[in-house]
C-alpha cells in the first residue's frame, strides 16, 4: 500500500512529466544545478533527489532526443 506521501511525490513527478520531454531536460538540468521548481516547492532535500532520480529513469528511455511536444 502506498502512503501519502508516496501518492504527493507520484503527483508531482506526474506534473513534471506531463510538461513534455523539452522541458523536463530543463526542470532535470534545474535541479541538478539546486534550483527550486513550483513543483518541488516545500519537499525536502531527501524527495527532491527522489523527483531528480525518477526523472532521469524516466528520460533515460528518450535519451536526449524529443519527439514534438
Amino acid at each position: 500500500m502506498e502512503s501519502d506521501e508516496d501518492r504527493r511525490l507520484e503527483a508531482r513527478l506526474d506534473a513534471l512529466c506531463g510538461k513534455g520531454c523539452r522541458q523536463v531536460w530543463h526542470d532535470i538540468d534545474a535541479l541538478e544545478s539546486g534550483r527550486e521548481l513550483p513543483e518541488t516547492r516545500g519537499l525536502t532535500e531527501k524527495e527532491r533527489r527522489w523527483l531528480l532520480a525518477e526523472l532521469k529513469k524516466i528520460m533515460a528511455v528518450y535519451g536526449e532526443r524529443c519527439e514534438a511536444d
